[in-house]
């Protein structure tokens, strides 16, 4: 079984974690766009326009799916089932009202506007949960392709990107109180770092608030995931595919969050390390999406048109709409 510095993946290896490094940087600079999208850009150049030969592909494909699954895991040190517990009940039923939201119009759009199954899952998940990292979290299981990981998770960005500049504005607009922004911020914005901005824009109470509430909306990822790979599983054993194996489909590195999850829980993770675990995190992340842009293919990506541009602008309107239709509801305004 040959190792991460197999002499076949360094040179692959290398450049995946020189250009990541990059694009960590860039999004130190610029939090709001990310290290994550910035790897993903620098990936798709480089691929489009320097062409890496084929030395370079074993340690590429080990960097988008491996460290992948590794990133994934280190998450789960920061997420402590205690803390999100506290705001989880509080904000579940606004929670699972988008998560259904968000799968019914991605099926219904998404056949409307004859986007592949794939992506429509990818899109769907990302919107539901929390952007990328839940996009990270399902490829490993259904095994999709780097085209479709890499256009689902720019769209849901470009969709992150307007929700941090417009949702301060509108809140303050529709009256929302703290609390009832920074639900409504937790639960219609994907990713973790547009969550902070938004909330903090809009006043310190609404940005703690929102945190939490984010961090509640990512422990969907387990179920997702579990459901997603019990689906898999259930076809390829219909579909009399002669190497079926539920150990192989099962999502291990799922397992592994949890134990990571419950580590944190119990305490065992001491708080000045916490900060050094999400930037090993962080930087895994960014170094498996760079790895992904290099695989990715420019062209291919191109010839689907806008219509995954308009499926991720419809799951997201569903989502941010349900978030305030059900806040309303219960009076959580």
């Amino acid at each position: 079984m040959s190792t991460p510095a197999s002499p076949a993946r360094l040179p692959g290896l290398a450049l995946a974690f020189g250009l990541a490094a990059v694009a960590f940087a860039l999004g130190r600079r610029l939090p709001l766009v990310g290290g994550a999208v910035f790897g993903i850009v620098l990936g798709i150049l480089v691929r489009q326009f320097f062409s890496p030969s084929a030395r370079f592909t074993p340690g590429i494909r080990f960097a988008s799916k491996q460290v992948l699954q590794w990133s994934i895991i280190a998450l789960g040190f920061g997420l402590s089932i205690t803390q999100v517990a506290r705001t989880g009940a509080e904000s579940l039923s606004v929670t699972l009202a988008t998560v259904t939201a968000a799968g019914l119009v991605a099926l219904a759009l998404g056949r409307l506007l004859r986007v592949h199954d794939m992506l429509k899952l990818l899109v769907g998940v990302g919107t539901a949960i929390c952007g990328g990292s839940a996009i990270a979290a399902v490829v490993p299981i259904v095994k999709a392709d780097e085209h479709d990981t890499a256009f689902a998770i720019s769209t849901i960005f470009l969709f992150n990107l307007v929700a941090v500049l417009t949702f301060p504005a509108l809140g303050h607009w529709m009256g929302l109180s703290d609390l009832g922004f920074g639900l409504w911020a937790g639960t219609a914005i994907n990713d973790t770092s547009s969550v902070v901005a938004a909330g903090y824009t809009y006043s310190h109470a609404a940005g703690d608030y929102a945190t939490i509430v984010k961090l509640t909306r990512a422990t969907l990822i387990i179920p997702i995931c579990l459901a997603i790979a019990f689906v898999v599983a259930l076809r390829e054993k219909r579909g009399g595919s002669a190497d079926f194996s539920l150990a192989r489909i099962f999502p291990w590195f799922i397992l592994w969050f949890l134990v990571a999850s419950a580590i944190r829980t119990l305490g065992w993770v001491p708080e000045p390390a916490l900060p050094v675990i999400h930037l090993i995190a962080e930087g895994l992340i960014v170094v498996a999406l760079t790895a992904i842009g290099l695989s990715a293919d420019l062209r291919k990506m191109a010839s689907t048109g806008p219509r995954p541009i308009l499926l991720g602008l419809g799951v997201w309107a569903a989502v941010a709409l349900t978030s305030l239709a059900v806040q309303h509801l219960i009076g959580r305004w």
